[in-house]
């Protein structure tokens, strides 16, 4: 694992081309539209041959949340690691640690990750090395902008890891730009990296017996809320089904939240992918 912020490092190649212009263009003109995550991807392949990246935000106490991310294979597992991040590797992850305040990188190959968190999350969907751009903020939170090159891939090397430390200051930029176009876009939705994964995607019947199983004490108003809440609902949303207002939900939400033990929407996620014990 290393983790650096100067803009160059022992090995890393000094003289790294920049992005293309017609390729730039691309992502410029993507900015603020939903195919922006996927040109970011392609454009960076030439320079740093990975299959999928992300953009999120984490720390153990900050709400995590996954901005955009998009994969170059078949099958995108992307919002699939994301998911399994938050089901308990998210809190230990000590991939972060070596940074202090303001923005640094990070190399890492999957047999430095936590077994844990490389079980769940690496081996589980073929990753085997990332690299990052990190800017740690003041409450402890980290947003970062990530590269994952996938077991059926060749290492990356120093020129590579080169490439992406000249790129990866305007990456975090354009990255900002776009999270900052499409929620101050009027009617904005939670993006569907919000959302959760296809199996939790189930019947209303089905969510409240998975959450009366992990807390009894749930009342019928709070269990309504919170399978909604799984379902990808807003609080106003929830507020119209239920024909409540909408302080209502937030209570309801709260005192759910507070009988079992968590504090963000995100780990409600995480609990509900927790086998039935």
């Amino acid at each position: 694992m290393r983790h650096w912020t100067s803009s160059r490092s022992a090995g890393a190649c000094s003289d790294a081309p920049a992005l293309p212009g017609h390729a730039l263009g691309r992502i410029v003109d993507s900015l603020g539209e939903p195919g922006f995550a996927r040109q970011v991807l392609e454009a960076m392949h030439p320079l740093l041959p990975v299959a999928s990246w992300s953009v999120y935000r984490t720390g153990p106490r900050s709400q995590p949340r996954l901005y955009m991310s998009a994969s170059r294979e078949a099958r995108d597992t992307t919002r699939d690691c994301w998911w399994a991040y938050l089901s308990g590797p998210y809190l230990r992850d000590s991939t972060w640690r070596g940074g202090d305040a303001g923005t640094a990188l990070c190399h890492i190959t999957a047999q430095e990750v936590e077994s844990e968190h490389r079980a769940l999350v690496y081996e589980a969907h073929g990753m085997a090395e990332r690299v990052s751009i990190a800017e740690h903020q003041d409450d402890g939170g980290i947003f970062a902008v990530n590269f994952y090159r996938h077991q059926h891939q060749r290492a990356l090397g120093d020129a590579q890891i080169g490439h992406f430390e000249a790129m990866a200051p305007a990456l975090l930029a354009l990255a900002r730009k776009h999270i900052a176009l499409t929620e101050q876009r009027p009617g904005a939705s939670a993006p569907a990296a919000d959302l959760p994964p296809a199996r939790l995607r189930q019947t209303l019947p089905a969510l409240r017996m998975r959450l009366q199983q992990a807390q009894a004490d749930l009342t019928p108003r709070e269990l309504d809320v919170c399978a909604r809440l799984l379902q990808g609902m807003t609080h106003e949303g929830i507020a119209c089904d239920l024909s409540v207002s909408l302080a209502t939900v937030k209570t309801y939400r709260n005192r759910a939240f507070a009988r079992l033990g968590i504090h963000f929407r995100s780990e409600l996620f995480a609990l509900a992918m927790e086998p039935p014990t």
